[in-house]
């Protein structure tokens, strides 16, 4: 860090995924947090909701003594907080806050944001008055905190992510001038809408009109906040190049700084703990293939993964299942292959067939159980996206000729979901190939982690992990450097999905000296995306609305 660089005394990050895991923002959040904790002189406060209340959060531990002057004197009949520490690495000191209290207020508060910044609440549904009044709440608590604990003269930026906090930054603006605000975006809900309708989001990117679309796909009031909270703080960010490139058409104001999304590697295990981890789960990749198709599947088998969020074109699912059903055609390929389909779905309890032949002490069996490619029962069997792909497309193991097997695994891996009983990570471990063919994806972290696990990784050029890499490299990335970048658009489906299969079949062609390389280049472009590369991004946007702020007063 530059000496003369402007950092502040205290930083507010506000997320609704602080102490609560629901997906990227929260490994962005929690990973950087250790990071920042060894900033000489930073106070850096998360704020989140309060989604537990009475219940045990295993993410948080309140510490009623921390701050407790200023607790008992900002909680009153519709404000509540509880101060405490996150438990995660570097155990940041967290205010979650109680924002149900304000509910009954939404209407005049929304008055108020309408007169004061213009922002469009007519339209709003579903998770849209939770966030708001979220935000709304901890713009409130801030201001407490602020005039009790800090006073005047502190210097203090507020970091709010994504348009469920955009409120909160809001707030700020308007009743704490002297604090500076950051606002990151990590996908706008217009551009995610677009390409989550089908829509062609780049071939016709220029002629999109971000209020014009969020009207005719129903996000009119997300796309509000989220860009009068863009023109309004100081310092605009996003995770990506080809974000900024989607938020200066769509919400129409370039960003001040790219955020890049870094992690820690502190998860990734080193040495004999790694080969016995890895082997640990190739046996039970292979163990649960085995018993779902009766098939006698090689030890060598090259196992393949996919996961992510149920979004089969966004992540890319119906391009690796495509990949899957061409790799199954193919006479070049030589091979035994397990694709894993890692997405929770709606899914129930872990089928009781598959439990009743893992709990034996075979390893081999000679018929396959109904749909052998399933390892949960679904709610909506009929209706599921993957599973009527699989069915759809000739991948469902029913006959046994299959030399390529899809296996579904329609639930978190959190170490009980009844067939593995491992973390995604120890799972993840066992994997041969990992492929992520995003089609939207501001930055990507379930290829990063990949390549932090020394997996050999596809993802595409429309993911910012993906150009990203290409920018390390100073050129396409390719299978040898541990990352491949296939080119992804809206009208080249098929020659993706022809480019991962040639891929294929050349990774497993690969000698096991050429593979190791394939899986240390990997892990060393996976270092550079380490936080203490990235963090610096962060000390930028804070002195530009330090900067801003001190400009103001």
């Amino acid at each position: 860090m530059k000496k003369n660089v402007s950092l502040p005394e205290y930083l507010f990050e506000i997320s609704w995924e602080v102490c609560n895991k629901v997906g990227g923002i929260y490994t962005v959040v929690s990973t950087k947090a250790r990071t920042l904790s060894l900033v000489e002189g930073l106070n850096a406060i998360y704020i989140g909701p309060d989604l537990w209340k009475e219940k045990e959060n295993p993410l948080f531990t309140e510490d009623k003594r921390l701050w407790n002057g200023w607790r008992k004197s900002a909680c009153n009949e519709k404000l509540s907080v509880r101060c405490g520490y996150w438990e995660i690495p570097g155990r940041p000191k967290v205010i979650l806050v109680d924002y149900s209290g304000y509910m009954a207020d939404k209407d005049a508060i929304y008055a108020r944001l309408w007169d004061n910044f213009g922002v469009d609440s007519l339209h709003g549904y579903g998770d849209y008055d939770d966030s708001m009044i979220f935000g709304y709440a901890v713009g409130k608590v801030i201001e407490s905190f602020y005039n009790s604990v800090i006073k005047k003269g502190g210097k203090v930026v507020v970091q709010a992510h994504e348009w469920q906090s955009g409120n909160a930054a809001l707030y700020v603006k308007k009743h704490l001038p002297a604090v500076g605000t950051i606002f990151t975006t990590h996908a706008t809900s217009t551009g995610r809408s677009i390409a989550s309708n089908g829509k062609p989001l780049y071939d016709y990117f220029e002629g999109y009109n971000g209020d014009q679309m969020a009207a005719e796909l129903n996000v009119a009031s997300k796309q509000s906040v989220e860009k009068t909270t863009a023109l309004n703080v100081d310092c605009f960010t996003t995770v990506s190049e080809i974000t900024a490139r989607e938020c200066k058409q769509l919400i129409g104001r370039e960003c001040d700084v790219i955020l890049e999304n870094g992690f820690e590697k502190d998860f990734v295990p080193v040495g004999k703990e790694f080969a016995a981890k890895r082997k640990i789960a190739r046996d039970a990749r292979l163990r649960v293939a085995r018993a779902l198709t009766g098939d006698t599947i090689s030890d060598d088998a090259i196992i393949i993964g996919t996961g992510g969020r149920m979004e089969m074109r966004n992540k890319g699912i119906d391009i690796f299942l495509e990949s899957m059903a061409r790799l199954n055609a193919c006479e070049d390929m030589n091979r035994d292959v397990v694709a894993f389909v890692d997405v929770p779905a709606w899914s129930g309890d872990a089928r009781a067939d598959l439990l009743e032949r893992l709990a034996s002490e075979e390893n081999s069996w000679n018929t396959p159980l109904a749909d052998p490619y399933l390892t949960h029962n679904l709610n909506n069997f009929n209706e599921d996206a993957i599973a009527c792909t699989i069915r759809n497309i000739g991948l469902g193991n029913y006959d046994g000729k299959n030399r390529v097997k899809v296996i579904y695994v329609p639930c978190y891996l959190k170490g009980n979901d009844g067939v593995f009983d491992m973390e995604y990570y120890d799972v993840l471990i066992g994997n041969d190939l990992n492929i992520y063919p995003s089609y939207y994806e501001p930055w990507g972290y379930t290829p990063l982690e990949s390549a932090a696990f020394h997996i050999p990784t596809i993802t595409t050029a429309l993911a910012g992990f993906g150009l990203w890499v290409n920018s390390v490299l100073g050129r396409e990335g390719k299978l040898a450097d541990g990352v491949e970048v296939v080119s992804r658009s809206d009208s080249n489906y098929f020659a993706a999905v022809e480019v991962i299969t040639k891929t294929i079949c050349i990774f497993a062609k690969l000698s096991e000296k050429e593979v190791s390389e394939c899986r240390k280049n990997a892990a060393k472009l996976a270092d550079k995306a380490l936080w203490k590369h990235f963090i610096k991004n962060y000390y930028k946007a804070y002195a530009t609305a330090l900067d801003a702020a001190e400009k103001r007063i």
